[in-house]
């Protein structure tokens, strides 16, 4: 997508997550989207389609769009995350991503260790190796960005280790939902001390094909970022800054 159509998209998507334009509130026209973003009708109709694609608007030949209920939004879509987690619903999403993680990767992790070929252990392995280096790295957006790609892969390689192709296209479908969905829970002083030792838990005990170990370390590095959360939600409201790296605490 055009960036200046993203850029009308997100300003619409925040209007509807925030409420400003409530469920049932009919979306201006298209002509009248265009006179007001002062962009071309192409654009406007390009906003539209990519709103209703989401799950945020239904268009409806003659009637013109209206805004849906929140159960009908794509959550899995970065566009739609990124501003959720930049609005008053940041906890409730995050809640439900982890709830997500824990139903997949507890058990996720203990069929890894009963499957694990030596290809999907040196992917993991691998993906470890980089989350160190990164922790390694001076403190920067880059660095960052780098440890999440790694956590991401490392992850992914438990799932690709169950030899359920099913999962793993799932898990493959929701990949850069959650990439995004990691940054606000990121707490990077504790890496040392606790996600390294944690993933290295959960690496050993797949290595040695001891399911129920997995599954109880994954389940204790998920009760981790669940501890996260919860400290993020006993902070005060936070000012929004309106942008998504603007949420990557």
């Amino acid at each position: 997508m055009a960036r200046l159509h993203r850029d009308v998209m997100r300003i619409l998507i925040t209007d509807i997550v925030t409420g400003v334009r409530p469920t049932g509130d009919m979306l201006p026209r298209e002509v009248d989207l265009a006179e007001q973003f002062e962009v071309s009708r192409g654009v406007a109709r390009e906003t539209i389609r990519a709103m209703e694609e989401r799950g945020l608007i239904s268009v409806k030949h003659g009637k013109g769009a209206t805004v849906n209920d929140a159960g009908s939004w794509n959550v899995f879509d970065p566009d739609v995350l990124g501003v959720m987690l930049e609005s008053e619903r940041e906890g409730e999403i995050l809640a439900e991503y982890l709830e997500c993680r824990r139903i997949l990767e507890v058990e996720a992790a203990g069929l890894a260790a009963e499957r694990a070929g030596e290809q999907e252990l040196g992917r993991a392995a691998d993906a470890l190796r980089r989350m160190e280096e990164s922790a390694r790295r001076p403190q920067s957006q880059a660095a960052e960005d780098l440890f999440h790609e790694a956590d991401i892969a490392f992850h992914q390689a438990l799932i690709a280790a169950t030899g359920n192709r099913a999962l793993g296209g799932l898990v493959e479908r929701i990949h850069s939902a959650l990439l995004v969905a990691r940054y606000p829970l990121a707490r990077p002083q504790y890496r040392v001390e606790r996600a390294l030792p944690e993933h290295r838990r959960i690496l050993d005990a797949v290595v040695a094909g001891d399911a129920a170990e997995a599954r109880a370390a994954m389940s204790d590095h998920l009760d981790t970022i669940a501890s996260y959360l919860r400290e993020r939600r006993r902070r005060p409201a936070r000012r929004r800054s309106g942008s998504l790296a603007g949420g990557r605490a």
